[in-house]
């Protein structure tokens, strides 16, 4: 049976619970919650686990949920059926994707990155290069180098698609393409990518990609990571976390380890079947959704935000590329107040983030907000920058979490 196709936010909003007095633009940190959620884990717990207790690994589908969650994803990223498995955390995929275009490429040491990259990448990079001592480097250039750093010595091309600072993006078909022109494998994160904006990951003939769940697909705090292997790699791509249920057969439990068929391999340990189920709540209403619509919308707000801002608060200076094409679903303003300012208009119920040392973010994510949300913000952000209001001592004190 087909399913009625939902319109971006006249549909969608009513489908997420938003507090009283609040306009959420933190959705590419933390989405918000849907509301089917709670009916959703709900079930899980009192009738798949509590009535069918163990049982519910074959009788709920829950043995087989991170294949199943993964073809969903897959559809919203341009992948192949069968080629993105669920699990773990977005630094835990990295690795697994990193060490495998490694193994590809033996006799090159080199994995390309940028500084625009989120640390964890980095840190996973550094962390993989010290376990293996085979005398790889980690070499950072500026993001609008990346391209002409590519060469022949380069293994792996290693980039978060969306800058989570100023939500510049790559160019993946061609950056991809050149890559492979070199013989360089590409590992792509798309954590700001997955549900902001249309990907194709099979049409640009990526090698390897990941990406978490949490922010723009909103499957909640924790929520499990994905990971994209294309099928022409997946029968030889090795699981350096080779853990039991990457197995081939995981409950022969023999002694040595065998690995499955496929992107099953990448499976590591026992999923976590209550995010999941999360996730899939979430999930219902991304299967009725145009992601071409979402990405009109959100850059049409992007637009609207930033000519608002710029006309009331000169002061903030724009970070993010004003082409559409070179953009993602957030637009950040550099400022040096930006940590005080921003808790400031969190105090007037505007909720953004602060990313070191000075970049204000909002995340413009279509499905529950829209223009009227976008105004009242762009007020309420004059009135703190102009009114000086950020200048307050109760909003210089700096959280553990900015």
């Amino acid at each position: 049976m087909t399913k009625t196709r939902l319109r971006v936010y006249d549909d969608t909003r009513a489908l997420f619970h938003l507090p009283e007095g609040v306009i959420y633009l933190d959705g590419n940190s933390l989405g918000a919650l849907p509301l089917g959620v709670a009916e959703k884990v709900d079930r899980v717990i009192r009738q798949e686990w509590g009535d069918e207790l163990i049982r519910a690994w074959n009788t709920a589908g829950w043995y087989v949920q991170p294949r199943n969650v993964g073809n969903r994803i897959g559809r919203l990223i341009g992948a192949e059926a069968g080629s993105v498995m669920m699990g773990d955390t977005l630094s835990l995929k990295a690795y697994q994707a990193l060490a495998a275009a490694l193994d590809m490429k033996p006799e090159r040491k080199i994995v390309l990155s940028d500084t625009g990259n989120f640390p964890t990448d980095l840190y996973m990079a550094e962390g993989l290069i010290a376990t293996l001592g085979r005398g790889h480097q980690l070499r950072l250039v500026a993001p609008e180098a990346v391209q002409a750093a590519l060469s022949e010595e380069i293994a792996v091309l290693y980039l978060t698609e969306v800058d989570y600072r100023t939500g510049r993006r790559h160019d993946m078909a061609q950056l991809t393409a050149k890559a492979h022109a070199l013989g360089i494998v590409t590992v792509w994160d798309l954590a700001h990518s997955a549900g902001a904006l249309p990907v194709d990951l099979a049409g640009v003939d990526a090698d390897f990609a990941a990406g978490c769940t949490y922010k723009y697909l909103n499957g909640g705090p924790g929520a499990p990571a994905f990971l994209y292997v294309a099928p022409r790699h997946a029968d030889r791509a090795r699981a350096a976390l080779s853990g039991w249920m990457g197995h081939a057969k995981p409950f022969a439990f023999d002694l040595g380890y065998a690995p499955a068929g496929g992107v099953e391999r990448m499976r590591v340990g026992t999923p976590s079947v209550l995010a999941m189920a999360a996730l899939e709540a979430s999930l219902d209403i991304w299967d009725r959704v145009d992601l071409g619509e979402v990405r009109a919308r959100s850059l049409a707000l992007g637009d609207l935000l930033i000519a608002e801002v710029e006309r009331r608060c000169p002061e903030l200076k724009l970070v993010t590329p004003r082409a559409h094409e070179m953009r993602g679903s957030q637009v950040s303003f550099a400022f040096d107040g930006g940590y005080a300012a921003m808790q400031a208009l969190i105090a007037r119920g505007v909720i953004g983030d602060f990313r070191a040392p000075d970049i204000m973010r909002f995340g413009l994510t279509p499905l529950y907000i829209g223009e009227d949300e976008v105004m009242k913000a762009a007020e309420i952000i004059e009135e703190v920058i102009v009114g000086e209001v950020w200048r307050r001592p109760e909003f210089q004190v700096v959280n553990a979490v900015t």
